[in-house]
């Protein structure tokens, strides 16, 4: 198995320990020695596939980085901490951390967690991708045919309000930042200016009529799709 993961640890020891396992394992390993710099390296590494991510940290601690990656992304982390705590570990799970890890723990047990980890978040994301019919809210979205319904009723989208809707759909729930959007829906290599969201926003709402209102707006950030 490759891919790119993040370690996040404040201890060189335990990084250096981490990277030679996953290393060997086939994965490519970036580093991050405390919470800003797990946030940066995110940022600028859109092809991460996992970051392991300890809690006990300078600056800002495990928690809050997952919290603010939680906000645009559903992208797996294990978490690792000194402490086998309950209410640690319910607060991470709360968050939405895909595993808990206590230390000292195996390498080889936590490559193990991570390979499990990325199997089971590809066979969801390839699950979603196979449901090519979509029904959610009074809204349905067939992405073979192309077509949207409102209520039964057929609305014509370009193609990129059409891929808008079908990125706000598959994450719903979640806050995307609008450059979080210009780099999935219009792709990394787009270089126009993030408001023209704004612009395909205001068209898609007023398509949708009253299922305009399920694209909530995140002032200062972006937006979130959230169906009654």
């Amino acid at each position: 198995m490759t891919g790119k993961i993040l370690v996040v640890d404040d201890e060189d020891r335990i990084r250096k320990l981490v990277r030679d396992f996953l290393t060997r394992e086939g994965y490519s390993v970036i580093e991050a020695a405390d919470g800003e710099e797990a946030l940066n390296q995110f940022d600028t590494n859109p092809d991460l596939k996992l970051i392991i991510l300890d809690v006990m940290m300078p600056k800002m601690d495990g928690f809050e980085v997952a919290k603010r990656i939680r906000k645009t992304s559903k992208l797996p982390i294990i978490m690792l901490t000194a402490k086998a705590d309950e209410d640690d570990e319910l607060q991470g799970f709360d968050i939405g951390v895909d595993e808990y890890i206590a230390k000292p723990f195996s390498p080889k047990i936590l490559v193990a967690r991570v390979g499990a980890v990325i199997r089971r978040s590809q066979t969801e994301v390839e699950q979603l991708d196979s449901s090519n019919v979509t029904e959610i809210g009074g809204i349905t979205l067939d992405i073979d045919a192309h077509v949207v319904k409102i209520d039964g009723e057929e609305i014509a989208l370009s193609v990129k309000e059409f891929e808008l809707l079908a990125y706000f759909i598959q994450n719903k729930g979640i806050a995307l930042s609008r450059d979080t959007i210009l780099n999935n829906v219009w792709n990394y290599d787009y270089f126009g200016d993030a408001r023209t969201i704004d612009t395909h926003v205001k068209k898609l709402r007023s398509k949708m009529g009253d299922k305009g209102n399920y694209i909530k707006t995140i002032w200062g950030m972006g937006y979130k799709f959230e169906a009654e």
